[in-house]
């Protein structure tokens, strides 16, 4: 004999049923950072002041309303929610505030005369950082390609063939690497070259071995991460086929990793574009456009900021509004590969990861 189940009722969402309506947390939330910032400026108080106290309101109202009509665990969950929305919006503060201050300040000079034009013979108003963009992105570029090639290799030993006393060393050597100042880099670079070349040596080169001493553990530390987290069945299927190691490495590991290492060598190259201290050492400063990476000193955009803003010239106006206009252009640079980071990783990832 069979027993035929009636159908379940359907949970309606109501303040009544035991679930809040999908409406009632907005309310709620809305209500709260209303009644706070009314309150708060009615007493005469700043209004980022009543902003907290509606802040303050919500991590106790709602988890209150949602323990009245949906219990304990509910409550304490919907508490959480909230701390950790909150986590992000102040982790999101500076990086807004950071953007639409350096818009605001810098898009007044932000034009095709300030990015095609130099320094050279400029006194007062005018001029542009085009000595400065060339080279940024010449030393930048030249560290990256000493970088990421060393970077990547050794990572591939350490998760690959590293064994023993030697990887470890390795690693504590990655390890230390990545807290050296940036100035030591710069120290280390002059000296040297200097050996070489004299104490009066200034050329973007050195600027570019600064800068991959301090990419070189980013690329490291990223890259394998990336590698250990490619799945060992894809190295055994490799190996059952006969495939040698260094192929499998090549074009299976490495492959599957193609996003995570993309997406790494833009955290590095990011992490030293605007480093200032090691090439104010080693490149040092001009007002004319370099496009020689081996001879003559080079400017970049952090020194040009930073002589702009701390050696404005007679009129003091016209070069702080040129050292934003280079902080946003810098900004836009680190945008533009974090962008391109994006496009290489969906290049080659795999496609039913797409």
């Amino acid at each position: 004999m069979t027993t035929i189940t009636p159908p379940r009722a359907p949970v309606t969402s109501s303040l009544t049923s035991g679930v809040l309506p999908k409406w009632a947390p907005w309310a709620v939330v809305s209500g709260s950072l209303s009644v706070g910032l009314v309150g708060g400026l009615g007493l005469g108080l700043a209004l980022p002041l009543s902003l907290v106290i509606g802040v303050l309101l919500v991590m106790v109202a709602l988890p209150a309303v949602s323990w009245q009509v949906e219990g304990g665990r509910r409550a304490k969950d919907r508490f959480v929610t909230v701390l950790v929305s909150l986590a992000f919006a102040l982790a999101m503060l500076p990086l807004l505030s950071l953007m639409i201050t350096v818009t605001q300040n810098g898009i007044h000079r932000f034009d095709g005369t300030f990015l095609s034009s130099d320094m050279r013979g400029v006194l007062g108003e005018g001029g542009g950082a085009l000595h400065a963009i060339v080279g940024t992105l010449m030393i930048t570029g030249a560290a990256a390609l000493i970088s990421v090639p060393v970077g990547v290799m050794c990572a591939v030993y350490l998760v690959e063939y590293g064994k023993g006393r030697l990887a470890r060393w390795v690693t504590l050597l990655v390890d230390v690497m990545t807290g050296i100042p940036s100035i030591v880099a710069g120290l280390f670079a002059f000296a040297f070259f200097a050996i070489f070349f004299g104490p009066s040596i200034r050329f973007g080169l050195g600027g570019a071995v600064a800068l991959s001493v301090l990419m070189v553990p980013v690329v490291v530390r990223s890259v394998e991460e990336m590698l250990k987290l490619v799945p060992n069945e894809l190295r055994e299927a490799s190996y059952a086929l006969g495939v040698p190691k260094w192929r499998t490495v090549l074009r299976v590991v490495l492959r599957t990793a193609a996003p995570g290492i993309a997406t790494g060598v833009t955290i590095a190259i990011a992490r030293v574009i605007g480093e200032t201290a090691p090439l104010l050492i080693i490149t040092g400063s001009t007002t004319a456009t370099n496009w020689n990476l081996f001879d003559g000193r080079m400017s970049s955009l952090p020194i040009f900021t930073y002589y702009s803003y701390s050696i404005p010239g007679a009129r003091p106006e016209f070069g702080v509004e040129r050292a934003w206009a280079a902080a946003l252009t810098l900004f836009v640079i680190v945008m533009g590969l974090n962008l391109v980071a994006r496009l290489i990783s969906r290049f080659f990832s795999l496609p039913t990861s797409r």
